[in-house]
């Protein structure tokens, strides 16, 4: 091999050393949702202390992978992991509310521990929760291996910047995207398939927002593509499967695709908008 190659190779690992690796990240964030909801652990703890000694270790190994990342952001505070863990509470109050809004949206469901061990909408959004509140404290590149971790393993593609309100929902979930500049409000039910996306991929648009805005308790059905920065889809719409929308729809709209037999050999497919009063 030549020596020119492996010398290059060399200096990259020496400038990586410390550089948590996707797997350890993967497994930090494993432990940490099997620390708030034991349905994912298969530890136990003997006393109260012994669970805060395991936080606390927890908190040391995500200090130690911030610290770790080459990509240091000027702006990164070194409290980055203590303000993380005080704002687990929030998270976890965030979090029952999303198992409260699957559990109760999906017939199917027979208990919120079911929907927390097999729900992939719930382990999505809990590593889009959890990287999210770290890509408000301005740590690079670990809330992306976090949500890129949940990507592979559900399906479900959530960019750590985007906006999601309370009581969100995901239902089956295979093939949803959700772009870095989405907005979502409360109550928001969406099904698989769903992508929430750009008009452009430009790199000269990295820096405005590309993606939909999602008004407050809007359904969203299977196959629905809603593209667009300028893209506002009002409260309490419905938007039917397969939709193609890159304009916005006032409140309280349904939006919906017919069939329409003109003869026997042609099928042809119009875009109804249903507004209610």
């Amino acid at each position: 091999m030549d020596d020119s190659f492996l010398t290059k190779l060399y200096l990259d690992h020496q400038e990586c050393t410390a550089c948590p690796s996707p797997q350890k990240v993967a497994d930090f964030f494993t432990e940490l949702l099997g620390t708030l909801f034991p349905e994912f652990t298969q530890s136990s703890f003997s006393s109260r202390k012994e669970l805060s000694v395991h936080f606390d270790r927890l908190q040391i190994e995500l200090d130690k992978m911030i610290i770790g990342e080459p990509a240091r952001a000027g702006s990164r505070t070194d409290l980055a992991a203590e303000l993380f863990f005080n704002s687990l509470p929030e998270i976890y109050t965030k979090l029952q509310g999303d198992i409260n809004a699957m559990y109760n949206g999906d017939p199917a469901a027979k208990s919120k521990s079911e929907v927390i061990r097999t729900y992939p909408g719930f382990y999505a959004i809990a590593a889009y929760r959890v990287a999210h509140a770290l890509h408000l404290l301005n740590v690079p590149l670990i809330p992306r291996v976090i949500t890129e971790h949940a990507h592979g393993k559900t399906g479900i593609d959530i960019h750590p910047a985007a906006l999601i309100g309370e009581n969100f929902c995901i239902d089956h979930g295979t093939g949803v995207v959700i772009g870095e500049t989405t907005v979502i409000g409360d109550w928001v039910k969406i099904y698989q398939g769903v992508t929430l996306g750009a008009l452009s991929v430009d790199k000269k648009d990295a820096q405005t927002k590309r993606h939909p805005t999602i008004g407050q308790e809007v359904v969203i059905y299977a196959g629905a593509t809603i593209l667009g920065g300028d893209t506002i889809i009002g409260d309490r719409s419905v938007i039917g499967g397969n939709v193609w929308l890159t304009k916005s729809v006032p409140s309280d709209s349904k939006i919906y695709y017919q069939a329409k037999m003109f003869n026997s050999n042609t099928d042809e497919t119009d875009l109804y908008i249903y507004k209610q009063n």
